[in-house]
């Protein structure tokens, strides 16, 4: 058992889904997968574990910011040997070109956070997706009946959400950012040191220059494309 996940060997799937909202990851097991059990709720970050169209999925709340995320990704990978984590997330539009509760499929996560920093002594890392994952996405994507765009692009994963300079997001926008969010930099990074598989897709589901958002229960219950393509990526 793990410090922080304490579910038993054998009871995360090999896939798992990861949402910040625990709330989210109860509702996506409850609707999406069969025969969903909860294998955690330390601390009220839900796991649970089920199957979609008959590939055993697991569902792991991981918080809000890349600490908390990494605490969950790293015993994901290390104690449970996961092999692909899907964040399925939202994020803030930093453009025109986006739409509330479009998807982005993020291909790369700029990140103003210091947790690379630390580990590459100074040195940029550029976090990247699996290809294979995001190729297998957008596919789904295209395939998928649904009223949202889909863009393909980078964002930027911050380490706040009330940023004390908003501008910097601005300049990010510049040169072709789409969203920020605030996970996707550290599940890029984990997933290249222990060799597995990795990808953000989020939803829009607030607009920095619009001022548009959607409600708290939108967030939670609402973003369903999003689960759709993941678990279709996955398994393509």
């Amino acid at each position: 058992m793990s410090t922080h996940i304490g579910a038993a060997p054998g009871e995360i799937a090999p896939t798992v889904l990861m949402p910040g909202d625990p709330l989210r990851a109860r509702w996506i097991a409850e609707t999406f997968l069969d025969d969903a059990r909860c294998y955690s709720e330390i601390r009220g970050m839900y796991g649970f574990t089920g199957t979609w169209r008959g590939h055993p999925v697991s569902v792991q709340g991981s918080g809000m910011g890349q600490p908390s995320f990494a605490i969950y990704a790293n015993e994901l990978f290390e104690e449970y040997d996961v092999s692909t984590i899907i964040r399925v997330g939202s994020c803030g539009a930093l453009t025109e070109r986006l739409a509330l509760r479009d998807i982005v499929l993020a291909i790369g996560a700029c990140t103003d956070s210091s947790m690379n920093r630390i580990r590459f002594e100074g040195l940029d890392y550029a976090p990247v997706a699996d290809f294979g994952l995001l190729r297998a996405a957008y596919d789904v994507s295209q395939a998928l009946q649904h009223d949202h765009e889909i863009r393909v692009g980078l964002i930027l994963s911050s380490d706040s959400f009330y940023h004390p300079r908003p501008e910097l997001s601005a300049r990010m926008a510049e040169y072709g950012v789409l969203a920020v969010e605030m996970e996707a930099a550290a599940l890029y990074t984990l997933a290249a040191q222990h060799g597995r598989r990795a990808l953000c897709v989020c939803t829009v589901s607030d607009h920095i220059l619009t001022g548009e958002e959607t409600t708290s229960g939108e967030r939670e219950q609402t973003f369903g494309t999003m689960i759709e393509i993941a678990l279709g990526a996955a398994f393509s």
